[in-house]
């Protein structure tokens, strides 16, 4: 959800009702401006209102990396856009080219991306598991094809297709 607060669109990032014995609830929240991309802790009284922000999905082809800026295309209308790496630079890792991904539009121009739940990514480098290390849940880093690092279980090997989940980067499963 997205809001407007001191002139600025804010993303609600996480957000915890509190209701203490003693005195009214409040709402602890961690916002992320747009603008900046600075990350705030706020407290709001529970029965505070505010204007929310008209956001829409659209899909989208990630289609390359141009240094400063990502360039998108409407799958609809195969219009192009730009949008800031910084917006994006934590997708960044687990975007392949011509891969079709959600971009967040907040009040008709872009700001962010939504990632699929898992995408499957080969290992392009990770070390060889040493045997006899299986005691516990033991992992190593391994690098994927599109420069993401991701902690795998050591039977992992270099060419292996695994699915990843690119929120929380971790390892999911062998594809």
């Amino acid at each position: 959800m997205h809001i407007e607060l001191d002139g600025q669109t804010w993303r609600i990032v996480e957000f915890q009702h509190v209701k203490p014995g003693k005195g009214g609830a409040f709402v602890r929240t961690k916002l992320k401006s747009l603008d900046s991309g600075s990350v705030v802790d706020r407290t709001f009284r529970a029965g505070e209102k505010f204007e929310r922000v008209f956001t829409e999905n659209k899909n989208m082809q990630y289609l390359y990396d141009a240094g400063d800026d990502v360039v998108f295309m409407d799958e609809e209308t195969y219009e192009q856009i730009n949008m800031p790496r910084s917006s994006v630079e934590d997708a960044l890792p687990f975007l392949q080219p011509s891969s079709s991904v959600q971009v967040l539009f907040v009040g008709g121009r872009a700001s962010g991306v939504d990632l699929p739940a898992s995408v499957v990514l080969e290992v392009t480098e990770t070390e060889p598991g040493v045997k006899g290390d299986t005691v516990s849940n033991v992992t190593k880093p391994a690098t994927l094809e599109t420069g993401g690092v991701v902690q795998v279980p050591l039977f992992v090997n270099v060419g292996d297709k695994i699915k990843v989940d690119p929120r929380e980067r971790r390892y999911i499963s062998r594809a």
